[in-house]
């Protein structure tokens, strides 16, 4: 069975160039890797032993979900392997994925440790990327049996995950009327599951994240997270993203008003700081702001 990595890029040169890297170190060689690039012109990328293509998809805004199924559709193996450009994968990734997407027509989700700030600077080492790498506190662990259930379309996670190209293509890929950061995956994940597919969890498949500077909840995308949780609600009864939402509430940037969050001043240089990852932090936590916040709010929290 054939398989194509596919992953989508903005920026992040030496990001991609390390994920390319690790895909060239594979105990089992992926047939081609397919980039969609979100940017005016290609990369510069590392030789590698399969092909690579680089399909480009423009440089406005953040398509994600567009920018995912270009990859897919692009790509011409029997099974995909999708990789967010900072995710670096560990080398039996391709081979623990191959392992189980030969038996199960699913959607699985393999490990994700996160990296400190220059974990990469002296290259690839996989034996200190193990030994450094945390779990996120908000993210399941990996199952103790090859393959685990997750109940909860609302765990999955696009960052590193794996499925037969025939299904994913089945169900439509992902709903490009998702503009920006936030909702893809959710609705993704409640496609996948209301179409009989299950989503599974992965011992193995793992990845290493990159370290870069980020905000939880992502403040920098109020905007997107507002309109694109509106879009989930008109597809499917309710909001998603409840948590960002409720946070963004409790910072005074948003209000729900007949029905509708409504942003209701600018986002401020107090907010950056507070949901700002720090570089002693592998990840930035929105669980930790909104303790903050309710603690500082607890009559708006407790309404």
């Amino acid at each position: 069975m054939t398989v194509s990595i596919c992953t989508l890029a903005h920026g992040r040169a030496t990001h991609l160039a390390n994920v390319v890297r690790a895909l060239d170190a594979q105990t089992t060689m992926p047939d081609e890797l397919v980039i969609a690039v979100m940017q005016a012109a290609p990369y510069d990328l590392p030789e590698t032993r399969f092909p690579v293509r680089q399909i480009m998809v423009g440089a406005d805004g953040i398509p994600l979900a567009a920018a995912r199924n270009a990859a897919a559709c692009a790509a011409h193996g029997e099974h995909l392997i999708f990789l967010d450009v900072d995710c670096i994968p560990a080398p039996s990734l391709v081979a623990d994925y191959l392992a189980q997407l030969d038996t199960v027509d699913a959607v699985l989700m393999g490990e994700v440790l996160y990296l400190p700030s220059g974990a990469t600077a002296d290259g690839l080492d996989f034996d200190r990327f193990a030994a450094i790498g945390v779990k996120h506190s908000e993210r399941a662990g990996p199952p103790v049996a090859a393959l685990g259930d997750c109940s909860d379309y609302r765990c999955f996670w696009s960052l590193n995950f794996a499925m037969r190209r025939a299904t994913f293509l089945s169900i439509g890929g992902f709903d490009e009327r998702y503009v920006g950061y936030g909702g893809e995956d959710t609705d993704f994940g409640r496609v996948a599951m209301t179409a009989g597919i299950p989503i599974l969890w992965v011992r193995g498949a793992r990845v290493y994240h990159q370290y870069h500077p980020h905000h939880m909840p992502p403040v920098h995308h109020v905007d997107s997270v507002i309109a694109n949780a509106a879009r989930f609600r008109d597809k499917w009864g309710h909001f998603t993203m409840e948590h960002w939402l409720r946070a963004f509430t409790l910072m005074g940037l948003i209000t729900l008003r007949d029905g509708e969050h409504v942003r209701l001043r600018d986002v401020s240089e107090d907010d950056l700081a507070l949901t700002r990852q720090q570089v002693d932090q592998p990840y930035a936590s929105t669980s930790v702001v909104l303790a903050q916040l309710e603690m500082r709010e607890p009559a708006i929290a407790d309404a």
